[in-house]
């Protein structure tokens, strides 16, 4: 075990534990409630939201830092995906955080590992079509630290819409006690969501990036003004993206907000969505409407 200071030099410390049985000691003296925010590191202001969210509400608040290989498909960003330890550290420690966990990849799946957690249609559409086995590897590593970790309450930003969905049912369907508390979108000014991989982005990428944020307002809007047929929602969204060359939609979609089907007519709670693909990453963004 080991801990980092705030960079302020105050007293509060934060303990960082990498295994299991050391987790498993400091958690069962941890005063209740506690919360759990999940996350890959690289942390940003929409993680750091989590946290202030989890430590107005929790006695104790732990933050896991694991870049999940199996969420992963061929070919994607595992390797070159964002880690900055140290910083992601002094973060945490400057929040308020009571205990990261940092595993490494045999510490979540020991060798002979095999169980995986399928949750079935909801994670073959949207962006499950576009990366295949990818809700299989969130939905276990969720299993994997919620039950490692035991907490009360656990903190997800709705920015990954689909994931919320996914680790909801993961949660009801397997009847884990816990609650799930879902934390609106952190944005820069200009609309995009925080992402860690917003840290791909070339100067021109972000500087078109927002199209995402106009796209889901222009739908909004017109939903506002009465508009429910969900195509002429979805044809809003493409149009405005349409208009950005840097920008190539892989998806959008308007759909139930608790299967994911997509909707003819939206008159009840649907998901905006969408994906979107610039030269030096791929960018996803949802808009939940009531």
């Amino acid at each position: 075990m080991a801990a980092v200071l705030p960079p302020d030099g105050s007293a509060r410390s934060v303990r960082i534990v990498r295994d299991r049985a050391s987790l498993a000691a400091i958690r069962a003296a941890l005063p209740g409630p506690v919360g759990l925010v999940p996350t890959m590191g690289a942390l940003h202001g929409g993680h750091v939201a989590l946290i202030e969210r989890a430590r107005a509400e929790c006695a104790s608040v732990v933050v896991s830092i694991f870049v999940n290989p199996m969420q992963f498909g061929p070919g994607e960003d595992y390797e070159r995906y964002p880690r900055d330890l140290e910083a992601d550290l002094r973060t945490c420690a400057a929040h308020g955080v009571d205990l990261v966990f940092t595993p490494d990849v045999p510490t979540i799946y020991p060798p002979g590992h095999s169980t995986t957690v399928d949750v079935g249609p909801l994670g073959t559409v949207l962006e499950g079509a576009a990366r295949p086995g990818h809700f299989r590897g969130v939905a276990t590593v969720v299993t994997i630290l919620l039950d490692l970790v035991r907490p009360d309450l656990a903190y997800f930003g709705q920015k990954d819409g689909q994931q919320v969905v996914v680790v909801g049912r993961v949660v009801r369907d397997l009847a884990l006690a816990v609650g799930l508390v879902v934390v609106p979108t952190v944005r820069e000014p200009d609309g995009l969501a925080l992402s860690s991989r917003n840290a791909y982005l070339s100067a021109a990428e972000r500087a078109a990036a927002p199209v995402l944020y106009r796209a889901l307002r222009a739908a909004v809007d017109d939903y506002a003004r009465g508009e429910r047929d969900a195509e002429r929602l979805r044809a809003r969204m493409r149009e405005v993206l349409a208009a950005e060359p840097l920008a190539r939609p892989d998806y959008v979609s308007v759909a139930d907000r608790e299967t994911l089907e997509e909707l003819a007519a939206v008159d009840r709670g649907a998901l905006l969505s969408l994906a979107v693909r610039f030269p030096s990453a791929r960018l996803i963004d949802c808009w939940p409407l009531d």
